[in-house]
């Protein structure tokens, strides 16, 4: 299983970005969808994940202003992000898991946000 996101790049406070994340090989079975994100110096945390049944969870850091939300085929995921502010600078990662454990990680897209 390979995930490929796309979407980062830069844009100043309160601006909005739409993150992207495909994934391609086997993906029958994807139970969890999400993302996570890592900045500078800071451990990885979660973003927001969703479910094969589309049950959300969001860190409380990004309620209200990100919504994640996935595909009809199920293999895709999508993070709009609004309002946006230098603290949600990092790197975002998509991440899958499936039905029996396994867990997918992609590459990193870089999403700054300048004051």
């Amino acid at each position: 299983v390979q995930l490929q996101a796309s979407g980062g790049g830069l844009v100043q406070a309160g601006g909005s970005l739409r993150l992207s994340c495909a994934a391609s090989g086997t993906i029958f079975n994807m139970n969890v969808m999400g993302w996570y994100r890592q900045a500078p110096g800071k451990q990885r945390e979660l973003v927001a994940t969703i479910t094969m049944g589309e049950r959300t969870n969001y860190a409380d850091s990004v309620k209200g202003r990100f919504t994640i939300s996935r595909g009809n085929a199920r293999n895709t995921v999508g993070l709009q992000m609004n309002f946006l502010k230098p603290e949600d600078t990092a790197v975002y990662y998509c991440n899958a898991i499936r039905l029996n454990g396994a867990n997918y990680w992609g590459k990193g897209t870089q999403v700054t946000v300048s004051s």
